[in-house]
């Protein structure tokens, strides 16, 4: 089969533990947008700490961002389509967090946002600084002028857990997934990855069959089973490689240069 569109997810794909992009792996995926391919990065990280791994590629296109709340042009940053959350129904998950002391951060299409982001510091600092992002503060719904497309809780994997079977158990207004071991994402009941990029590649006029998708965690799941070719990394946790038509090597093993040599360049 030839695949027309290529979908990678970033953090735990693309880049290494280390959040880093190897040259082996960008050259490959450099050889196959030169062979045609569309290279789509799919990911929870906003437009704005992603398009410049684009950029750094010297791709065009589109990214889907926020695990397919946003999905963004690259060369002019137009929203081509994004889901906006009802900001007010996020209450008393705010509530939650400042009462249990889990950090928590609200996302617009370009905007992040904290309680106090002059407090922020230690591992909290230190996952923004990571990502490439540094929030800002947060002000009040009528302020806030674009909508609200994720909601994003962030601690150790046990507090995560704990929160994760809390939530679990309201009725939940909105799509609640783990993107990462230390986050959980709130986004409206319709994003997901997989939704996404189904609509991309309709916009694009692909079929399923003519997408390759390569990812490793839960919120990759649903672009996985969309794609014609759907691919975990060897770091996905069981679920997420039995979701998966096939597996490749790790994000620390250049598994992405794997993945692609043999199903697009070979």
């Amino acid at each position: 089969m030839t695949y027309k569109l290529v979908a990678l997810d970033v953090d735990g794909t693309l880049l290494n533990d280390d959040h880093v992009m190897t040259e082996r792996t960008m050259n490959t995926v450099m050889e196959a947008s030169n062979k045609g391919i569309e290279i789509v990065l799919c990911t929870g990280r906003g437009p704005q700490n992603t398009i410049p791994f684009m950029e750094k590629m010297g791709l065009t296109g589109y990214v889907i961002s926020h695990n397919g709340a946003a999905t963004v042009e690259v060369e002019t940053r137009n929203i081509v389509h994004q889901f906006g959350m009802d900001e007010k129904a996020l209450n008393p998950f705010m509530d939650y967090c400042r009462e249990k002391g889990v950090h928590f951060d609200v996302n617009t299409a370009f905007g992040m946002y904290v309680d106090n982001v002059e407090t922020l510091a230690g591992p909290v600092r230190h996952m923004y600084e990571n990502y490439l992002m540094l929030p800002s503060n947060l002000p009040t719904w009528e302020e806030l002028k674009e909508p609200v497309v994720k909601f994003t809780a962030f601690g150790e994997v046990a507090d995560m857990e704990a929160v994760f079977a809390d939530w679990s158990k309201w009725t939940l207004p909105f799509n609640m997934l783990r993107s990462g071991e230390y986050f959980i994402d709130l986004m409206h009941e319709q994003a997901s990855k997989g939704n996404a990029l189904k609509q991309l590649a309709a916009k694009r006029g692909l079929k399923p069959e003519e997408v390759l998708a390569i990812g490793n965690y839960y919120n990759d799941i649903t672009m996985l089973t969309f794609a014609g070719m759907g691919i975990a990394m060897d770091n996905s946790p069981v679920e997420v490689k039995a979701a998966a038509d096939v597996v490749t090597a790790s994000n620390n093993d250049d598994g992405v240069h794997e993945a692609l040599v043999k199903y697009c360049l070979s």
